[in-house]
Order: C-alpha cells, then structure tokens, then sequence
C-alpha cells in the first residue's frame, strides 16, 4: 500500500491468498485510499466476509475470483494446479458466488478472474491450453451479467536454471519473454472474437521472472580436502597379501591377472571384491587396521592405472545450505554456482560443496547439467588469497526461506545500482549481517547476561591463578587479564559468521608476568577495555561507494 501511494493509480493491488476478516479489513482500506485493490477469492467462504464488512464500512470492493482450472502441468510444479491445486475455486463455486453476488447487488463488483497453471510452466504449448480454459471462463462470466474487466494470468513466467532452453527440463522452458506474451495475447483474442467479448485487461504475477536474477548469493570455499590413501612400496604390498585369508587372497590374485589382461571393468570388481571382503575381515577381528589402510592404497593405486578420475575434492563453504540455499535441500532446486574469480585459470580440480555446518545434508553435490561435481581451482597455497564462489538466480525465495539453522544467522546485504560512473554500478547500500549476539536473541537468548556471567567466571579463574603473585604486581596483571579476556569474549558475540575475516584476537600466554595470565593480542593491538567492545555496531551506518 505504502509503495503504491507514490506509483501509478492505475496498478493492481491483488489480494491473494487465505483472507480473515483484518486482511479484507485492510484491502478494504486501501480501497478507501483509492488504491485500486481487488479482493482475489480463494475459496467460497471469504465472499460472506467481503459481503459483510464492505457493507459495515460502506466500501464498495472490488472483487476477483481464482477460479481451479482443468490445464495441469506435470512438471516439478505441476502440483500446485489443477483441480488438486491448494486454492481456488471449481465451476460450481464460481456461479454460486455470480448468484450470491446478484442476491446483495453487488454483482458489479465482480470484475476480475484469476488462475494460476504453475510455476516454470515448460512450454507455450500448455500456457495457451490453460490460458483458453481460462478466457471460456472469462467470457461465460460476462454472459452471465458480471461486470468483467481483468484477466489474471497468475505467475508461471519460467526461467532457464541450466541453459538448455528446454521444455523437457524441470530448470528451463522452451521459450522466451516475447514468446509467453504471444501466446498469451493470442489464446485470449481468439476467445473473445469468437464470443464478441470485449478484449480484456492482462495482467500476470510472474514473480520468479521478475526477481530470480536480483540476488548473488557470494561465498568463500576456506578449505578443500580428498580422502588419500597412503602409499603402498612392493615391499609393503607383499607384507599385506600375506596377512591376507585364502579367499581374500584368490581375489588379488584375479585382480592382478585382470590387470594383465586389460580387463580393466573387471580389475575394478575385483578391487571393489577385495577392499569389501578385506572390511568384512576387520569387522571380525582377523584383519587390523593396517591391512585396511593398506587395501585403500591398493584399490587407489589400481584405479589411477587403469585411468579413472582423480578423487572429488570436498571444498568447505562458508554457509549453511538451509539458511542459504533452502530449495536445494528442500525440492532438489539446482543454481548455477561459478567461481567469480581466477576466470582466466582452467580448473584444476573437481569438487562437491560441504557447508560448515554439523548436519550431515549440509552439502551440494547436484549441479547444473546433472553433474555430481563442479570443475574448481586448487585452494591450498596458491597465494592468490581467499576464493569465492557465486550462486545466481536466487532472487526468488532463497533469502525469504533462510531461516538461523545451526544458529548460521545471515550474509550481509550490498545493494548495487547502475550509475554514470566510469564503471556503470554504484554500491548504494551496504547493511552487515547478523552478529552472534542477534542470532542468540532470535532465539530468544540473552547475550549481555551470557557475557557478565562468562566475565563473571573469568574474573574468578585469573583470580585464583595470580594468588601466589605479589600484591602489586597482582593487581597490574589482573586488571590487565580482565580486560583482554572481556575484549575477547565481547569480540565473539559481535562476530559475523558470514563474509568477515576470522577474528585474530587470541588469547596469549604472558611471559613476563610470571603468574600465567593471558592477554588478547591481534594484528590492530586490539586491547579495549570489555564496555567498549561490548558496544552495539548496530547503528553503524556503512558509506555509499560510487564506482
């Protein structure tokens, strides 16, 4: 409402979704402050509400149906169309809401019609099909004496995820902007001329379109591990064949003569035989740990000779996937994720993304073009400092369904803008994310209590420690421990998890003092006292950058 009291008086406010008697309520409000509000019904029942309270508040609405089509789509989307779908109204509804509304005069109010097929509808074809369902509706509707001006095709609008531009995909449809709009336009005028009705207005809720490509999604890979077997010298691969069982043994004996073959599948069954039967072996005490390691090495040296791939690197990623990147974990959703930098170097490696926290599911291992890895630079002493990776088309929902699991709080926010600079952009908002202390308190934690309790037991611990010290030059190290344990601990609270350098503050042992005190050292000589660190950034006001 507020948005559109400085917009154009002729832009829809549609009123979707589950309405009590406060939401009708308001859209009534915002009739009244002539915004052009329509009431969209969902299901039959809101229509006595609509009724009761415009005439309570002397406010003539303006009403809407969303009426369950036939057309359904049977794409990863498909279920929320149709006449399974979770709102609207079947045919029998929508004529006992035109009878109701001519009972109480008012079936002038009645003047838009909405559907929705699904989101990412996969091609023109079913858009058309479901688009005439609607406008048979919209045209019986005006038979019917309703006063019809509007026709909602709802949202659908789809966007290519993974660059196939193909109806046969879950992540991209069959064709474009100027496409949709044609088939559109078309499946509507060819009802209407034949009815002799009246074009109507077209309007469309393509949210995912509008907004998918708005949102970066940037985050550092800290680190990059793979699951290396240790070598393995002749002298070590007689050791362990001897130690082998008899039925062990049989099978390296025909994974050495596949080897000598060429039977390279079957040198990888035989292998994968061996390391399972050898796993077998330990788990019933015959076998030690040795063995085991060394079928590792065994089985890895085998399938670099035979020319399988180099192991996938698992590359540690500052975020949560729930938090950041929910779809993925809910419904399977992929994202093209890139590095955003050292585009000039060929990847050297292959990677799955594990984010960094406890949850066993916290990973990505699905990507575009039904990849299982991602094609990523080395990260481990390249001296090219941090690396970052990007996750585009988010913009739909990610942001809104992030929640705080395992307490990850957020990423901070950059809003950039085009500008007349030599570089086009400007960085006109820049808002950090959440501390540790706000994600305690969201979860309903109280952090100033936790830090005067943790200062509280810092100050008896240095206490106890300096007792054998002299008294003066107790009080010094005291004083001077207190405040570097209290800086640390405020420090931690105010902490971002997402985006921000590692804190340096450390606490160190103090060799001069002789009575093991610590202080908090870092490369900025951090040494505040503990009411100044504990001070709020929260007003900190970030400045506008122009580029």
């Amino acid at each position: 409402m507020s948005c559109l009291c400085k917009g154009n008086p002729d832009a829809f406010l549609v009123c979707n979704g589950f309405k009590d008697a406060e939401y009708i309520s308001l859209a009534l409000l915002a009739r009244k402050l002539a915004l052009n509000t329509v009431i969209v019904l969902e299901q039959e029942e809101e229509l006595d509400l609509v009724i009761a309270l415009s005439q309570k508040l002397s406010i003539r609405p303006v009403i809407g149906v969303r009426a369950k089509l036939r057309t359904k789509h049977s794409g990863h989307f498909g279920s929320t169309s149709g006449e399974k779908g979770k709102f609207g109204l079947t045919t029998t509804q929508i004529l006992s809401v035109v009878k109701k509304l001519e009972q109480v005069g008012m079936l002038d109010c009645f003047q838009l019609l909405h559907f929705h097929i699904g989101s990412q509808i996969p091609s023109t074809g079913l858009l058309a099909d479901g688009v005439g369902e609607a406008a048979q509706i919209y045209s019986e509707l005006v038979r019917l004496g309703a006063n019809m001006q509007v026709l909602d095709i709802g949202g659908g609008l789809g966007i290519d995820y993974d660059g196939s531009k193909s109806g046969d995909s879950d992540l991209s449809v069959a064709y474009g902007l100027g496409e949709y709009a044609l088939a559109v336009v078309q499946a509507v005028k060819y009802v209407c001329d034949r009815k002799n009705i009246k074009h109507p207005v077209l309007c469309s809720e393509s949210g995912r379109a509008i907004v998918s490509h708005h949102s970066i999604l940037i985050f550092e890979a800290v680190s990059a591990t793979v699951s290396k077997a240790a070598t393995m010298t002749p002298l070590a691969l007689q050791c362990f064949v001897d130690g082998l069982t008899d039925d062990a043994r049989a099978d390296y004996r025909n994974l050495t003569s596949a080897a000598m073959r060429g039977e390279y599948e079957t040198c990888l069954l035989y292998a994968d035989q061996l390391k399972q039967r050898c796993v077998d072996l330990f788990r019933d005490g015959t076998i030690g740990m040795e063995h085991l390691a060394a079928v590792d090495a065994l089985c890895e040296f085998v399938g670099k000779a035979i020319g399988v791939a180099e192991p996938v690197k698992t590359y540690h990623v500052n975020l949560s996937v729930f938090t950041s990147v929910p779809d993925f974990w809910g419904i399977d959703q992929l994202f093209p994720i890139v590095p955003i930098h050292r585009l000039d170097e060929r990847p050297g490696a292959r990677g799955i993304l594990s984010d960094l926290t406890c949850d066993s599911d916290g990973k990505i291992n699905k990507f575009i073009g039904g990849e299982e890895s991602l094609p990523l630079h080395e990260i481990e002493g390249n001296g090219n400092g941090p690396y970052y990776l990007g996750m585009f088309l988010g913009g739909a929902y990610e942001e809104a369904l992030g929640g705080v699991h395992n307490l990850f709080g957020g990423p901070s926010v950059v809003r950039v803008s085009q500008s007349d600079g030599p570089h086009s952009f400007a960085v006109t908002r820049a808002a950090p994310g959440p501390s540790c202390s706000d994600v305690l308190r969201v979860m309903h934690h109280e952090p100033e209590l936790m830090f005067e309790t943790l200062k509280h037991r810092a100050e008896e611990m240095m206490y106890d420690d300096s007792s054998d010290d002299g008294e003066s030059s107790m009080d010094h190290h005291h004083h001077r421990g207190n405040a570097a344990v209290a800086s640390c601990l405020a420090r931690s609270f105010h902490n971002m998890p997402y985006l921000a350098g590692a804190s340096s503050c450390s606490l160190t042992a103090a060799m001069d003092n002789g009575g093991g005190f610590y202080y908090c050292s870092d490369e900025d000589g951090y040494d505040a006292a503990a009411d100044s660190a504990v001070a709020s950034a929260e007003d900190e006001q970030w400045s506008y950058v122009c580029a």
